[in-house]
């Protein structure tokens, strides 16, 4: 375990690749794999009002069209605040953003790939983790003020939560995953996993196809089948909303494990998902839809309506297409300000 004063991030890149069927020819190389075209560009009309509908945190993974990776803040319509880190670290090797939070004091905790670490408003790393070699981090989630509970995908995967303050690891638990002696696993066993309000555990297994909640114990008391699920959440209604990467959906799922509302991928005409990463539910009810295209061409990535809300009723009420003056990028992960609750996970701790 090692804390620095900056976040070294030595990610390396095992970019996603779709997978396609050819006829084996023994005489020459394999094919490579294709990636597929938009199945439409963005629509003329978009609902909602753009940057200015809500004040918001986004960052997405894997932007190699620039030499860097962003977190934007918008206020009012406006890009108020950026953090960025290179696209590629010392050693060439590629670094993303994938899990981000503001904070009650106006730090931006995130989760780099191959570390964590919160940034100030002044720009200042006060807090950072560097995964040893061969790991990956891409969930940091802070609990009460001076807590983070970490996901580290590895042979083997671990959940830590981690004191910032003191450097003590106060829980560190291995996870279950599909292949845990197989390296080349690591990229796809985790993306978000959460403490809940309960104090249990809610984890989404990326490369297991499910999300189980474990007690503090960490004995297994929920599951579900989520085939590629990049994220659950916790509602207030005891349901869990979850997304499901590859397969592009957003479902709600009760306690029983029945299925109580779904969007599938072209349920909504005009706004096709692609590869759907985060996802939060407001207090209206509404669902906010991170629409990630990063399996598609690269030509293709600015055809995508990054961010979608829709209504229980699935009517799309906020569609955010922003790929110039600002670029927003592809959208993995959207905090929405409007309606932040910093105190939450702080009542059982």
């Amino acid at each position: 375990m090692h804390f620095t004063g900056r976040c070294y991030l030595l990610a390396m890149l095992s970019g996603p690749l779709l997978t396609c069927a050819y006829a084996q020819d023994s005489s020459r190389a394999a094919p490579r794999p294709s990636r597929p075209a938009a199945r439409a560009p963005a629509p003329a009309f978009l609902p909602g009002k753009g940057m200015a509908q809500h004040d918001f945190l986004y960052a997405g993974e894997w932007d190699t069209r620039k030499d860097s990776q962003t977190v934007f803040l918008v206020r009012h319509g406006k890009v108020a605040w950026t953090w960025r880190i290179p696209n590629k670290d010392t050693r060439n090797q590629l670094q993303e953003f994938s899990d981000i939070h503001l904070l009650p004091d106006g730090h931006v905790l995130y989760a780099c790939k191959t570390g964590a670490a919160e940034v100030s408003p002044e720009k200042k790393i006060v807090w950072s983790y560097e995964c040893p070699p061969g790991v990956e981090c891409h969930s940091a989630q802070p609990i009460g003020t001076d807590k983070v509970f970490l996901c580290l995908n590895g042979t083997p995967a671990r959940a830590l939560l981690l004191n910032k303050v003191t450097g003590r690891v106060e829980m560190e638990h291995e996870l279950p995953t599909a292949r845990p002696d197989d390296p080349k696993s690591v990229h796809g066993q985790f993306r978000h996993i959460r403490m809940t309000p309960a104090g249990t555990y809610l984890i989404a297994h990326l490369n297991l196809g499910r999300v189980v909640e474990y007690n503090k114990n960490w004995d297994s008391i929920w599951s579900v089948e989520a085939p590629s699920t990049w994220g659950a959440v916790r509602l207030g209604n005891g349901n869990t909303l979850i997304s499901g990467n590859q397969h592009g959906y957003v479902r709600e799922v009760n306690p029983k494990g029945d299925i109580v509302w779904e969007i599938n991928k072209d349920d909504l005409p005009g706004f096709p998902l692609y590869t759907v990463h985060g996802v939060a539910r407001l207090s209206n009810g509404n669902t906010v839809i991170s629409n990630w295209g990063g399996f598609l061409r690269k030509e293709d990535w600015d055809k995508v309506v990054q961010v979608i809300e829709v209504t229980p009723d699935k009517k799309v009420v906020w569609a955010l297409y922003q790929w110039k003056e600002p670029d927003l990028g592809p959208s993995s992960c959207i905090q929405v300000l409007d309606e932040v609750n910093f105190s939450f996970l702080e009542s059982h701790l």
